[in-house]
């Protein structure tokens, strides 16, 4: 008798239930939680920001950060909902404990939701250093649409204010390669990189006496305009003289100049080399014996003899090893795939003779040659200690 009365009961809560859903546009699946925003800014174990559209979803978001980088900073907003029929927009505010005119915002007001995008970024650009202690809160305020709750629906972690504290700002700058070899071609044009992990400000840059030269041959040096890139500078060498004496090795140096304001870290001097031309057969492609692309956990086993305490002793360590990517012109080219592809433009190359050290993913860094045995308050970021991982190693 109970069961009978029982199963029409649950039936209609259930039917009650959907009807209730139906009637909201942004109810969640079958549960009665009205849409909401909130800000959703999540940083990694090594505390660099994860910026959208990456996801983890073992992070938690954070209502406050402590910045010391001068390049852009991403505060993504996310609103919690089913695919919107319609264009919804969210005002925010900010305010400081410092100068107004240290940074701007983009968007300045004003966030926008439309169809399945449900998340929009603040970008906080800063235009000049900041006084120590000053500090920039943004506050959602209110939606276009009444419906929408600002913030997480509790009390414990609404996340409806994010505060960036300015901290004291680290500015270095870096080599991402060491080495860069050319045919030596008069009218030969060499690409490279100066990274500037925490940004710079064009201003300071344009004062700045970068690079000491030690020059084996003649070139001329430009860089690109800075535009909004705010995290490297691209430069371009251009040879002014041809190199083709194979029997001469050819060396042009590039170092970084410590300066106050941009110490140079990891990588500080770039070498410009066209060695001596030797045969080698590339079709023996030794690089590839110290490298397994198709083992994510593949570690390069090596010894290096070291002073132990008065003692000369072996010391082993292991690394991950990659292959050294590069064009089909470079003399030590060899290729490793066409991508199943008659289109030429699409080949991968490898160097025949060449390995690299790098991570399998993310940001932190590997144990290239045993050097962290130099160190015992290294960083695990590679923004931080980027010279562990050298691209092209030997």
């Amino acid at each position: 008798m109970n069961r009978i009365k029982f199963i029409p009961a649950l039936s209609i809560a259930i039917i009650l239930l959907f009807a209730a859903c139906s009637k909201d546009d942004y109810k969640l699946g079958g549960e009665n939680v009205d849409p909401f925003v909130r800000f959703n800014f999540m940083t990694k174990s090594d505390n660099i920001p994860l910026e959208y559209p990456a996801v983890n979803a073992n992070l938690i978001p954070r209502n406050s950060f402590e910045n010391t980088a001068v390049k852009t900073l991403k505060i993504p907003v996310a609103l919690t909902s089913f695919s919107l029929k319609n264009a919804v927009t969210v005002n925010f505010s900010a305010t400081t404990t410092g100068a107004t005119d240290s940074y701007s915002l983009n968007p300045k007001t004003t966030l926008t939701f439309e169809g399945s995008k449900l998340t929009d970024t603040v970008f906080v650009s800063f235009d000049k250093r900041w006084t120590q202690n000053q500090s920039i809160t943004l506050k959602l305020e209110n939606a276009s649409d009444p419906n929408i709750h600002i913030g997480n629906r509790n009390t414990e972690a609404t996340n409806d204010t994010f505060k960036i504290d300015l901290g004291t700002i680290s500015t270095n700058y870096t080599f991402p390669i060491s080495k860069i070899d050319i045919k030596g071609v008069k009218g030969e044009v060499i690409n490279f990189k100066v990274n500037f992990p925490n940004g710079f400000f064009p201003s300071e840059v344009d004062k700045l006496e970068m690079f000491q030269f030690l020059n084996g041959f003649d070139y001329e040096l430009t860089h690109d305009d800075y535009g909004t890139n705010r995290s490297s500078i691209n430069y371009h060498l251009k040879l002014l003289e041809d190199l083709q004496n194979d029997d001469v090795y050819y060396e042009s140096s590039l170092t970084l100049v410590n300066t106050a304001i941009y110490p140079a870290t990891g990588n500080k001097i770039l070498q410009i080399v066209k060695p001596i031309k030797s045969a080698r057969d590339v079709k023996a492609n030794p690089a590839s014996k110290f490298y397994d692309l198709t083992n994510q956990f593949y570690l390069t086993y090596g010894e290096n003899w070291f002073d132990k305490s008065g003692t000369c002793a072996w010391q082993a360590f292991n690394a991950f090893t990659f292959p050294v990517v590069v064009t089909k012109d470079n003399p030590n080219a060899i290729l490793y795939s066409d991508k199943g592809t008659t289109n030429p433009n699409d080949d991968i190359y490898h160097d025949a003779f060449k390995i690299g050290f790098n991570v399998v993913s993310g940001t932190s860094t590997t144990n290239s040659f045993n050097l962290k045995r130099w160190f015992t308050n290294e960083s695990t970021a590679a923004a931080n200690s980027p010279g562990f991982n050298i691209t092209s190693a030997l």
